[in-house]
């Protein structure tokens, strides 16, 4: 006998598991691509024998297109009146997740041969054109999450299942990769990263479908076809922005967070490589570190209900300080009982990360409240977009400033994965610089700049909801 599926007062089929698994789908489809772009400065230094110095400029360069291209991307979905079938955000998302399927791999173009200028080409094109399908699916994706449901405990369920989406996403190519492209020497092989990052862009267009096919939009746009509505300011959205308190807050924190993982991530390939000695099992380390944001996750919805979401996040970057203080001051060693210390010094970085991850995509929902709240307009398109902007710039300026800080401490990207033991100890060093330089950034957005405690979060609810029942009457 078919199971008969139960509606809300609505006539919308029940919030339950089958949404947050969904919108969990969709930020494994972004991570498919995303993950791997970890990998992309040993790629272009080290296989493609790039000048670090001139990768790093490079990468401040293409940040250029992303400060054209979020807000813009973003713009264009808030400033779209047209009807759809079912959502405009899920026909950009469809439409993203199309071009993503090869614009990943457009990134690791295995020709090492080339000359420089072919070079410096693959690169700026193929991350031009990655970061454009990227958006187009990312930016709508993310304003999502304020119109699947209103109801604060629903949106932190969503938000903690984005993060197993994203940590699903994260973990395929972070535990299996190194075992897959480094050879024997702890080399970087680069036509095994070509390969991986077109299978991975097909799972990641598998996952976007099945997340189209089960969502559902219960709260009603804010962006329809209205003939008395004003026209969209762009420019006005974005000062909104800047005044927004808790879009600002939360961006700081993910800007931290990034700055501190993907600053990070080619500093600890190096320490692996060359400290540890065993690139291969790199990732095997950074998965074990990751089991206390799965054991926090299924917790967030209640603990969320009763803490609140800004308190419980701070307590989690406190956790994520401390951790990182202790990986600088601790005797890490190249050996097995440096290697302990290391990873438990993640474990306890992890369980902060993830507590704060996990209501992350939550707290900007709110954010997208508090714009309508303060100035009677939502602007999810921009808002969410310059928030991904703002993350996007961390992620590309953490690997460049990282990159141009190993030079001046002696890494050479010729030697491949053979650097010197005394460039090593430096990494290891530097590896836990960034880690507290990211937890202290996130403290300071999560802690002294988002506002939006319990006790003011259903103030603004309750107001919210005052002012669409009378706009509906």
């Amino acid at each position: 006998m078919k199971r008969q599926i139960q509606l809300d007062e609505k006539g919308f089929r029940k919030f339950g598991i089958r949404d947050s698994f969904a919108y969990a789908a969709g930020d494994f489809g972004c991570n498919m691509s995303f993950a791997l772009k970890g990998t992309m400065a040993i790629f272009w230094t080290q296989f493609m024998q790039m000048d670090s110095i001139l990768y790093a400029a490079l990468l401040i360069v293409v940040q250029v297109w992303d400060a054209i291209n979020d807000p813009l991307i973003g713009s264009i979905v808030d400033a779209d009146r047209r009807k759809y079938k079912r959502n405009k955000f899920l026909a950009y998302i469809l439409f993203g997740s199309i071009g993503l399927v090869i614009g990943g791999a457009l990134c690791f173009i295995p020709l090492r041969n080339a000359s420089d200028i072919a070079k410096i080409i693959i690169f700026i094109c193929g991350y031009v054109i990655w970061d454009a399908f990227y958006t187009i699916a990312n930016v709508p994706y993310g304003s999502l999450l304020s119109l699947i449901s209103k109801e604060p405990a629903d949106r932190a369920s969503l938000s903690a299942w984005r993060s197993v989406g994203s940590i699903a996403g994260n973990i395929l190519p972070m535990v299996i990769l190194p075992i897959l492209i480094y050879d024997s020497n702890n080399n970087i092989v680069g036509e095994r990263v070509f390969i991986a990052a077109l299978l991975m862009g097909v799972l990641g267009f598998i996952a976007f479908q099945f997340m189209i096919r089960n969502t559902v939009i219960r709260v009603e746009e804010s962006v329809v076809l209205n003939e008395k509505r004003p026209k969209f300011n762009v420019f006005k959205a974005m000062g909104n922005f800047m005044k927004n308190r808790p879009a600002v807050g939360a961006t700081v924190a993910a800007m931290g967070m990034f700055l501190g993982m993907q600053g990070a991530a080619t500093a600890v390939v190096v320490l692996f490589q060359s400290y540890f000695q065993n690139a291969r099992i790199s990732g095997i380390v950074q998965f074990f570190a990751m089991i206390p944001i799965f054991i926090f996750t299924p917790l967030a919805r209640k603990m969320v209900v009763k803490y609140g979401k800004k308190e419980l996040s701070v307590v989690g970057a406190l956790c994520s300080l401390f951790a990182c203080i202790a990986m600088l001051v601790l005797p890490i060693t190249p050996n097995m009982t440096g290697l302990l210390i290391y990873v438990l010094c993640q474990l306890i970085n992890s369980l902060g990360m993830g507590i704060y991850s996990t209501v992350s995509w939550a707290m900007m929902g709110d954010a997208i409240d508090y714009n309508e709240w303060k100035n009677g307009a939502r602007e999810e398109g921009v808002t969410y977009s310059l928030h991904s902007f703002f993350r996007k710039l961390a992620q590309g300026l953490g690997p460049a400033i990282a990159l141009v800080i190993m030079v001046a401490l002696g890494y050479v990207e010729a030697n491949e994965g053979s650097q010197t033991f005394e460039v090593a100890i430096r990494m290891r060093y530097l590896v836990a610089s960034l880690y507290t330089f990211s937890a202290l950034l996130q403290y300071v957005g999560l802690g002294l700049i988002y506002n939006l405690d319990k006790k003011n979060l259903s103030k603004m609810n309750k107001e919210l909801d005052s002012i669409r029942a009378a706009e509906e009457k």
